[in-house]
């Protein structure tokens, strides 16, 4: 007579272990956390990725010639001021006469600017840069400059040393001569370090790139233009200024006109305009047009100013040519997504176990959790070299016929391994939805969640956590 063998207390426990679905949830749990360091690196490598990219900007830059920031143009009129003073002298109240020396600036009332730029696309390796020369044309009228506001008599101006300012922040980019006349006088321009402008350079609007932008330049260079005066003169002046410029990145003007208009066209199809104003523009596949009109009201500084009292900063305006190189914001985008994935994976494949009575090994777990990790290496480097949504198409197709085929040794059903591709197939077409509908992400995001969950407990419904699957 065979006798009935009783498990004994490790025996039972093993089989505890084996058949628990409380720790079969908690082990999930603890591999997705595992899981979750390795995602950390995956957004470092991206940074990582998108830094040398920048690095490449900036040494492409530096041999050619950076942003560019037209200041200008300004009157400079040097005078001196006289100020009576008392002392004591020999215990004697005296009278005496102190002259300072100052500068007085001046703005143009009118400003008109057209400017064409031609780009060119440099590379660097993997990586691609574009740069400009740009042909400019300014027009600036000049009232007669007026002392009398500051109590300044004539005779204390010195209208021989009147000098015309234009700020250029990189004079490496001056391709020619600048041709500057004043009125039919041709004038004769010299490169200068510092012409006593201050100006914030360069404003940026939405930028995922390291910037500058809340770097204070106390001063700015460009080149300075002797005008000739022996008097005071009589009637406007009208300045012309003809520049060839280079530059990369983005090119921005500041208003100095009482009224500005700035017109600038090229064949670039990808521009960003950005700034403190924005332009009138179209846009289309053979190049943009672009028209900046702005008045004295719409800057925060005055026409006139007196030695370095006053900043041009606050309304300056340009356009950006930088390749759209989203390809690691949306990387990084979608690496923040990377642990729903592995969630949602994890949960679909923990519903199959429990529907089927299949078991799964947490190793099988690991390496599922791995391939949902290397797709993100995939993602990044078919992205720098064929684009984000081709590169997105590559890496899901891929990790989803991997996945699939190798569910196979543990899934013999085919209707479920079928299921379980699909499924896989929806989850990353929902996040790629989510990345392309930036405005509606949060929307897209917040609905399809909500599907989800309410799907998981349909699914889950009839499972009963306590014991055997109800009949």
């Amino acid at each position: 007579m065979e006798t009935q063998h009783t498990p004994g207390v490790f025996e039972r426990f093993n089989q505890w272990i084996t058949e628990s679905i409380m720790v079969k949830l908690f082990s999930i749990g603890f591999l997705i956390l595992i899981l979750l360091i390795p995602t950390s690196w995956i957004e470092d490598l991206i940074r990582e990725r998108q830094s040398r990219s920048d690095e490449v900007i900036r040494e492409v830059s530096d041999k050619w010639s950076g942003r560019q920031m037209l200041s200008g143009p300004v009157l400079r009129i040097p005078f001196t001021k006289m100020e009576k003073t008392k002392t004591w002298y020999e215990g004697k109240q005296v009278e005496e006469i102190i002259e300072t020396n100052h500068y007085a600036y001046f703005l143009p009332e009118e400003y008109r600017v057209k400017n064409d730029i031609t780009t060119e696309v440099r590379k660097r390796g993997i990586f691609e840069v574009v740069v400009y020369k740009s042909g400019i044309t300014m027009n600036a009228q000049f009232s007669v400059p007026d002392f009398s506001g500051w109590n300044i008599p004539d005779q204390h101006v010195h209208w021989k040393e009147a000098v015309l300012l234009n700020g250029i922040s990189d004079l490496r980019g001056i391709g020619e001569n600048p041709l500057v006349k004043a009125g039919e006088q041709t004038l004769r321009s010299e490169p200068l370090s510092d012409i006593g402008i201050t100006v914030n350079q360069y404003p940026q609007a939405n930028t995922t790139q390291a910037t500058d932008a809340s770097v204070n330049l106390n001063t700015t260079s460009g080149i300075i233009t002797a005008l000739g005066w022996l008097a005071q003169p009589e009637t406007i002046m009208n300045v012309n200024l003809q520049l060839s410029l280079k530059g990369s990145e983005s090119l921005y003007f500041v208003p100095t006109g009482k009224s500005t208009e700035v017109s600038t066209t090229s064949a670039w199809p990808a521009p960003s305009f950005e700034g403190k104003l924005l332009p009138e523009y179209t846009i289309s596949d053979s190049g943009f047009t672009a028209v900046w009109k702005v008045l004295s009201f719409n800057r925060p500084f005055s026409q006139k100013w007196i030695d370095r009292d006053q900043s041009l900063a606050g309304s300056e305006f340009g356009v950006r040519l930088l390749i759209p190189a989203d390809q690691y914001q949306k990387s990084t985008r979608t690496a923040k997504y990377g642990q729903l994935i592995i969630l949602l994976a994890f949960t679909a494949l923990f519903l199959v176990e429990i529907t089927t009575k299949t078991r799964i090994h947490p190793f099988q777990y690991i390496l599922i959790g791995a391939a949902l990790i290397i797709y993100y290496t995939l993602l990044l480097s078919f992205s720098e070299q064929v684009g984000y949504n081709a590169a997105y198409a590559i890496a899901s197709i891929s990790t989803i016929l991997l996945v699939t085929l190798y569910s196979t040794s543990f899934l013999k059903s085919k209707p479920v391994i079928l299921l379980f591709s699909l499924l896989m197939a929806s989850f990353y077409t929902f996040i790629f939805i989510i990345i392309q509908a930036q405005d509606f992400s949060l929307l897209i995001g917040s609905i399809g969640l909500f599907l989800i969950i309410g799907l998981l407990m349909y699914f889950s419904r009839n499972i009963n956590w306590y014991g055997a699957r109800k009949e």
